[in-house]
């Protein structure tokens, strides 16, 4: 469509894997032969461009975001990203979207193990993928939604059970990114879910208070993702912040650098 409305403009692509283009070997690598490897099949990781935002609106807040930060890109896509010095070293998703967290209306990791039961029972790839894609999540578990406002909303006994499991594997993934990094400085969200939901906010810093996370509960229930914000308290060990992210701004940037 672009292409047809402007055939003599310049077209520009911008990855959403750039920002992990770098990430150590050990954490691209799947327990794979070498040969598939080489054709490809390894972590790129997404929401790149997100990440690319938030890193650079993070060290302009804060010096210690140039240290061990973990980044929460929460919303209808979900993922998870640590950085040391700016830069990616690790994340949660994958080969593909799928990977890592529950999100909206994708399971998450999964062992694969379920994938050849279902395809033994005679599931097509085709019922798997709208599986893991479009049923799956939380529209999957509560059976109601996959917006976690009318998951809030609900009284629907699954609809609870939905927000749980998604805040356990936020926490659960968090640890295993500041294991990457050897500790945590910083911790970020981002995404609809992260830059809105107060509530899961404050239920993921509880559950890493062992870390000195501290957040400032008042502080955080009055912001609404408009603008960046710091959470924490001044006694927390880790500072903590709400920024909206931008990635068409990071695309428009990168994009002017190459033509201009």
């Amino acid at each position: 469509m672009f292409a047809e409305s402007f055939p003599d403009g310049p077209k520009v692509a911008c990855f959403d894997t750039e920002f992990h283009a770098d990430v150590p070997e050990e954490e691209y690598l799947f327990a794979l032969p070498k040969s598939l490897s080489q054709e490809g099949v390894r972590r790129y990781g997404f929401h790149g461009l997100s990440y690319h935002y938030v890193m650079e609106a993070l060290q302009r807040h804060s010096q210690r975001a140039n240290g061990r930060t973990v980044m929460a890109h929460l919303g209808n896509g979900a993922s998870l990203c640590a950085a040391l010095a700016g830069k990616s070293q690790a994340t949660s998703m994958g080969f593909s979207a799928l990977d890592g967290l529950m999100m909206g209306t994708r399971s998450g990791s999964i062992d694969p193990g379920v994938i050849l039961h279902l395809l033994a029972q005679g599931w097509t790839q085709q019922d798997v993928q709208r599986l893991l894609y479009s049923q799956s999540g939380l529209l999957g578990v509560s059976n109601v939604s996959a917006d976690m406002r009318s998951l809030r909303q609900s009284d629907a006994p699954d609809a609870a059970l939905a927000i749980c499991l998604f805040t356990y594997r936020v926490v659960r993934e968090i640890g295993a990114m500041i294991a990457t990094i050897g500790g945590i400085d910083v911790l970020a969200f981002t995404g609809g879910i992260g830059e809105h939901d107060s509530q899961l906010r404050e239920d993921v810093c509880k559950r890493l208070h062992y870390l000195g996370v501290q957040l400032d509960e008042e502080k955080n229930r009055s912001e609404n993702g408009s603008k960046i914000a710091a959470l924490h308290l001044s006694s927390s060990d880790v500072e903590i912040y709400l920024v909206p992210t931008d990635e068409g701004r990071v695309a428009a940037g990168a994009a002017a650098k190459l033509l201009v």
